[in-house]
């Protein structure tokens, strides 16, 4: 009964990687760069009667390690500045079963709060509304059966971004 045991964990090894088969693994805070990354609030249109505005980052990934990462994932939690509380998160799948490989860098990628601020007045006029308070990102990644690792954290600019 032994044998099938490790073959299947050859095989699990030979199929998704070294990742947690023993071989080395990546610190995404080193090996993972984002880059060109814009942030601002994104025109939920209107609900309620309201207009609304989420928070919005868009961003690509490189791989600047030595080793493909299989399964990238990326969360990014959205706060107000100075609180612990999220205001949302926004989950990418990056790769799913397929490899950023090194030198690799993906398209453009987004995410965006399902949480932000509603008002009667015009959306350019609610990024200066005195009561309007600021946000910024926490960008978590993981790949494979590696644990979520915090790889940046970005302020959220007061801007309207185009859909």
């Amino acid at each position: 009964m032994r044998a099938p045991i490790t073959f299947l964990l050859v095989t699990l090894c030979t199929t998704f990687g070294s990742a947690g088969c023993g071989g080395p693994t990546v610190d995404l805070a080193q090996g993972l760069q984002i880059i060109d990354v814009t942030t601002g609030w994104h025109d939920e249109g209107v609900v309620d009667g309201e207009n609304k505005l989420v928070p919005r980052i868009d961003f690509r990934l490189k791989n600047v390690s030595d080793q493909p990462l299989v399964a990238l994932q990326v969360n990014c939690v959205f706060r107000r500045v100075n609180e612990t509380e999220e205001l949302g998160s926004g989950f990418v799948p990056v790769t799913r079963s397929n490899a950023l490989n090194p030198g690799e860098t993906t398209g453009v990628l987004s995410a965006k709060s399902n949480f932000g601020y509603k008002g009667q007045e015009p959306r350019a006029e609610m990024l200066k509304n005195s009561r309007f308070i600021d946000a910024k990102v926490d960008m978590m990644a993981k790949y494979s059966s590696v644990q979520w690792k915090k790889v940046a954290e970005n302020p959220i600019e007061r801007q309207l971004l185009a859909k």
